[in-house]
């Protein structure tokens, strides 16, 4: 039976490149974003006491930004970058602000990645433009073979461990917990939802707590945050693990006072 490869493996891997100047990774396949495509997207350089990693997010309202349990578990300051579709180099639009305040949930299980969500809390709010503007949180549980679209910053392949340094993004299709419980067996749980590319497409390291979102008329919604991946590699045709959102609504909008739709 394939198994998780827990995203305190990806954080080792990551810690020991970013150390050296060379964060980690991004999407297995896909195409690069366009400018302003997703405009909720937060890249997050994470620092502890002996460490620094890399994770993505999601910018909800103006002040805050939804990412991984893992992303903030023993974390001391996030220095986040929002508006660019790039990590590296001159973008007028890119804004990059610091902060050290999260909100980690009360039942998260850093062995079993059970509940695997947090809010990182800005110190003040990013103003809203073109570039940067929030995503909604759904409030509804989308089941399996709903169409969904997956972003982040992360690693391109199992063989190269530098992140990438522009945002991509793949389509993808979610499984019922049924199916995906054939790849990771009962370790998948109800707050897990399970999504799959073509062929091998999928998140990698770097791509921890970004998003996983469906579209539709003129608002994107949050349905998932990026949690797990197999320990096959990411390269592996096996699906990507998410946390599922919306069963995590009543405590976004407890910390945040925003619901979304």
């Amino acid at each position: 039976m394939k198994h998780f490869m827990f995203t305190v493996s990806f954080f080792i891997t990551a810690l020991c490149l970013y150390a050296y100047g060379k964060p980690s990774s991004r999407i297995i396949g896909g195409e690069v974003a366009r400018t302003g495509q997703f405009r909720f997207a937060a890249a997050i350089h994470v620092q502890t006491s002996d460490s620094r990693f890399f994770c993505g997010g999601a910018l909800t309202g103006n002040q805050w930004i939804i990412t991984s349990g893992y992303c903030v578990h023993n974390a001391e300051l996030f220095t986040i970058q929002l508006g660019s579709n790039t990590l590296e180099g001159d973008d007028p639009n890119r804004e990059t602000v610091a902060t050290s305040t999260y909100y980690l949930h009360p039942d998260f299980n850093p062995d079993t990645l059970d509940n695997d969500i947090a809010v990182i809390e800005l110190r003040l709010p990013v103003m809203l433009n073109g570039y940067i503007q929030p995503i909604f949180v759904s409030t509804l549980n989308y089941l399996n073979n709903t169409d969904a679209i997956s972003l982040g910053f992360g690693q391109i392949s199992d063989g190269d461990p530098e992140l990438s340094n522009e945002l991509r993004y793949i389509d993808t299709t979610t499984l019922s917990n049924q199916e995906c419980r054939l790849y990771y067996g009962s370790q998948i749980t109800d707050s897990m939802i399970c999504a799959a590319g073509n062929y091998n497409e999928g998140t990698c390291i770097g791509d921890t707590g970004g998003p996983l979102i469906i579209t539709g008329g003129r608002n994107s919604l949050l349905i998932g945050v990026a949690s797990f991946i197999s320990g096959n590699g990411c390269e592996s045709t096996d699906p990507s693990g998410y946390t599922r959102i919306y069963q995590y609504a009543d405590w976004i909008h407890n910390i945040t006072g925003r619901y979304g739709y």
